[in-house]
């Protein structure tokens, strides 16, 4: 089975509620269409529900929430609810009032922090900026968590590295060039963000030009003491670095360029020294390898909210939603 059809089947089995607050987006509208007949969650958007209906003509979104912000008959209560959270910041009830009532993706937030929802997912019309702000405003970090980041599972067909081809790539979505303490978390929530979504043992291969030493500057220092504060934090979790890739993840390199790593060439969780280096890495090998991509996967915030490509399909939709629905379960 593949890796998102193993997804989707557990995402069956929990039926959690997923916001989507872009309902004036087709493939939006599309890809409900599908999770709904195909029982991967249950939906709320928001919209108002005329447009909807005239928008999705040959769909079958009957089974979905509608929820129209100018109808809501909980308005009143979250505007409130909001108002108590960022008062402390300046914001004032007619603010409040403002951002609820005419930005979705504050309202698809809330009704995530008040539980009408279990997870959101946006950005097929939105910037990323724009839908992680609300997020980390309304519901901050996970508790034990001190940065938020972004990962990509990337599936290479027909691959013996790995997990049987299936990698985590982190950080390839937020974190422009994060710090040694960055990475060392970003490492963490990597390898808690693997095991839940495949349910493998991670492997963190922290990635470098350099191998145990083999350069030194001040770029491979920095990934040396990231490798070293991973490992405090997550003294039961296999990580190795400072690693070339080809040390990371081929056993028979491993074995001539870092005879004691104790990943032996097996990683499946690829940690990147900052944003150019993942976001490079993944699209290589999503481009050469023909490899599917998902993501980017946000990790780290209290409940989950996923970001989607403006380019995004229909399709791509579907499978955040799932994701988005398993990551649901590990909410603390």
């Amino acid at each position: 089975m593949s890796f998102l059809n193993s997804i989707k089947q557990i995402a069956k089995g929990l039926q959690k509620t997923i916001v989507l607050p872009e309902s004036h987006d087709m493939r939006t509208l599309q890809a409900a269409d599908t999770i709904l007949k195909e029982g991967l969650a249950k939906l709320i958007l928001i919209g108002d529900p005329k447009k909807i209906a005239a928008d999705a003509v040959g769909l079958d979104l009957s089974k979905a929430t509608i929820i129209d912000p100018k109808h809501f008959s909980q308005m009143d209560e979250y505007i409130n609810e909001l108002y108590n959270l960022r008062k402390s910041k300046g914001l004032t009830l007619e603010q409040a009032t403002e951002l609820l009532t005419t930005k979705d993706l504050f309202l698809g937030v809330m009704m995530v922090k008040m539980g009408l929802a279990d997870g959101m997912v946006a950005g097929a019309a939105n910037s990323s900026a724009n839908v992680l702000r609300p997020a980390l405003q309304i519901l901050k970090t996970a508790p034990g968590t001190k940065i938020v980041s972004a990962f990509f599972i990337v599936v290479v067909p027909d691959c013996e590295y790995g997990d049987n081809g299936v990698f985590l790539f982190g950080d390839c979505g937020l974190n422009e060039n994060p710090t040694a303490e960055q990475l060392a978390e970003i490492a963490k929530s990597s390898a808690e963000s693997f095991q839940q979504l495949t349910q493998h043992e991670p492997r963190v291969a922290m990635l470098s030009y350099s191998t145990h030493g083999s350069a030194h500057n001040p770029l491979v220092d920095k990934m040396q003491d990231a490798t070293k504060l991973a490992k405090e934090l997550c003294p039961n979790t296999l990580i190795a670095g400072e690693l070339q890739l080809d040390a990371a993840i081929v056993p028979e390199i491993c074995s001539l360029k870092a005879p004691t790593c104790e990943l032996q060439g097996k990683a499946n969780v690829l940690i990147f020294p900052n944003l150019d280096a993942g976001n490079i890495g993944y699209k290589l090998v999503q481009r050469l390898a023909k490899a599917e991509a998902y993501g980017p996967v946000t990790q780290g915030i209290a409940k989950p909210v996923n970001d989607l490509s403006r380019g995004c399909s229909a399709d791509d939709i579907v499978g955040t939603v799932a994701i988005t629905a398993l990551q649901t379960q590990h909410v603390k």
